[in-house]
């Protein structure tokens, strides 16, 4: 298995600095209690089973995802399930980025595609993360995905 450093040494390079910013923007911002793992090939933010033993429900063997990001093929990706499962954060990001960025944003249901490394407004994804905790994280996934799959 891959670990951060290994996946950002892969980045084309240049994505790296990128990268090594977003990284840490995350660490420095994210709650206590998600912890820095590699995700689905990513590096993600999660809730760990010390603090949600369910896990997550597509595999309970993993921990429950909250942040990843990741260098894909032609952007860099970054995925926050918070934005996909509230739909009041997800309108809050999309202002605050129409106020910050000149592009047009490219989003899909949790993910954030930034074609240039120039374009990543670190400080509002700072600001993005501390807005939700774990504790805020697994009420808002139980009440949106849990109670359905019953």
């Amino acid at each position: 298995m891959q670990t951060p450093e290994e996946l950002i040494n892969n980045a084309p390079e240049e994505r790296k600095d990128a990268l090594i910013k977003l990284r840490k923007t995350i660490q420095d911002n994210i709650p206590k209690g998600f912890e820095e793992c590699i995700s689905y090939g990513m590096i993600g933010y999660v809730v760990p089973h010390s603090l949600y033993p369910d896990g997550y429900h597509c595999d309970p063997k993993l921990p429950l995802p909250f942040v990843s990001f990741a260098s894909q093929k032609n952007f860099i990706a970054f995925y926050h399930m918070g934005m996909y499962a509230d739909p009041e954060l997800l309108n809050w990001f999309v202002n605050e980025y129409q106020q910050v960025s000149k592009t047009k944003l490219d989003m899909g249901k949790s993910c954030v595609r930034f074609k240039k490394p120039d374009q990543i407004p670190f400080e509002l994804i700072g600001q993005l993360v501390t807005k939700i905790t774990p504790e805020d994280w697994i009420k808002t996934y139980e009440k949106n995905y849990k109670s359905k799959l019953k």
